[in-house]
């Protein structure tokens, strides 16, 4: 086997990590969620599931990958020799696969409504019926979802190809600060708005009435899903750090970045939807059947729309390079195959597999053989709903309760000498995380059909 690839440097790891925690959860159902169940109560109560949960389980991802140095897979059975505990991160592998399948499609999406905005196809668009109309439209167009699902796992694919340094490091290098720019002049534009006080407000001052059950449980799934934990991608990267790497502060800055994020698109998203007087509760559909109805009221909405969606699009393409990472490590860590190699089969097979999640919302619309489902929310439901929570929750079994809290805590010394906490303290974080964790998949499960 040859040397295993490291990472450049801690900036190139921090910016890597971080772009596969922000993707389209960030820029695309955080503010959608927020929208739904209550705003600035929803805020809240994400806030304090990122640090139960979101952050414990970051740092148990980053001890397992670099104590190992293997993928999610290896990692399992460098640490648990002759048991089956190797099936946890084969479930991440698994989960990752069909995530990165109909993620494409979405991403895919992104890419067509670029084009859109550079056409000045929004320029018509008045109310938000007709945007859904035009969106309707597009996705019943395998043609135009094809040629983009293809499009975006080939620049995927053309990322992770070139390899850890040559490939994810340098194009997380300038896609994130790009990222970071255009969500910048996009939030400045929002604030600029008359009566963007109303959708600031929205984000930053709670009404409790809204905050229940249901809230809290929403938050806590979103919380865990945003940071791409539970899938092993963080094993992954991990897996690519030197000893000398303090897993503390990067998993504090990454977590941090985030969150911060997902509040800066939540306030360039808000104060555009209150400044034009539209409902923050336009679900899923937010972006695509209410926000083209708002550029074209802007002062230069033609050029704010078009960073918008790209924006979009950057957020998507981080995220996909991690996803497919998780798969191509194990292929080349346990199966022995090349980095090359792997990426062309299991690019094009993502890419394969995704095409029935592509004409979900097109010729296949009415193919619901899943649980009444389409294709597309089928693989949707299948592993955020239960793939993901089943693997961080048997992850914090495994270092709780096999690997050992000593163990745990040891690994985060390395490099950080100056660490300390309790065997004790860090089993009762450790729990807690797991606890909630189960309290969303039962959830889940309980919710079959509703």
């Amino acid at each position: 086997m040859s040397e295993r690839e490291h990472w450049g440097s801690r900036t190139g790891f921090i910016l890597a990590a971080a772009g596969s925690a922000i993707g389209l959860g960030n820029i695309w159902k955080f503010p959608f969620i927020t929208g739904m169940y209550g705003g600035a109560a929803f805020v809240l109560a994400y806030l304090i599931c990122i640090a139960l949960v979101g952050f414990p389980v970051m740092l148990i991802e980053f001890a397992i990958g670099r104590r190992t140095q293997r993928n999610p897979v290896g990692a399992f059975k460098a640490l648990a020799p002759g048991t089956p505990w190797f099936m946890v991160g084969g479930l991440g592998v698994v989960a990752v696969f069909v995530i990165l399948s109909y993620y494409s499609v979405v991403a895919g999406w992104t890419l067509g409504y670029i084009f859109a905005a550079i056409s000045g196809a929004f320029h018509n668009l008045a109310e938000p019926s007709q945007a859904k109309d035009y969106f309707e439209n597009f996705g019943a167009d395998p043609f135009k979802t094809i040629i983009c699902h293809l499009f975006f796992m080939a620049l995927v694919s053309f990322v992770v190809i070139k390899g850890v340094k040559k490939g994810i490091e340098k194009w997380s290098k300038i896609l994130m600060p790009l990222l970071l720019v255009i969500l910048v002049v996009l939030m400045i534009r929002g604030l600029t708005l008359p009566g963007a006080e109303d959708g600031v407000n929205f984000l930053v001052k709670p009404d409790f009435s809204k905050l229940n059950g249901n809230t809290i449980l929403v938050a806590l799934g979103h919380a865990f899903f945003t940071l791409s934990l539970g899938m092993g991608a963080m094993i992954t990267y991990g897996s690519y750090l030197s000893r000398k790497e303090n897993l503390l502060s990067s998993a504090v800055i990454i977590v941090f970045l985030d969150t911060f994020i997902a509040l800066m698109a939540g306030i360039a998203i808000f104060t555009a939807v209150f400044a034009h007087g539209l409902a923050p509760d336009g679900g899923p559909a937010l972006i695509f059947h209410v926000l083209p109805t708002v550029f074209p009221h802007i002062p230069g909405g033609y050029f704010f729309g078009i960073l918008f969606f790209l924006l979009l699009f950057i957020a998507a393409i981080t995220s996909g390079i991690s996803l497919l990472e998780v798969v191509i490590a194990y292929f080349t860590d346990e199966k022995g195959w090349s980095r090359k190699t792997a990426v062309i089969v299991f690019g094009g097979l993502v890419f394969l597999v995704g095409v029935p999640s592509a004409l979900s919302t097109g010729p296949l619309a009415d193919w619901k053989i899943f649980f009444g489902m389409t294709f597309f929310d089928f693989m949707d439901y299948m592993s955020f709903k239960y793939m993901l929570p089943l693997g961080g929750f048997l992850m914090c079994i495994f270092v709780g309760y096999y690997w050992g809290a000593k163990e745990f805590i040891d690994e985060i010394k390395s490099g950080n000498p100056a660490f300390s906490l309790r065997p004790v303290a860090a089993m009762v974080l450790i729990t807690i995380a797991g606890i909630l964790i189960l309290i969303t998949l039962v959830t889940g499960i309980l919710g079959v059909g509703a």
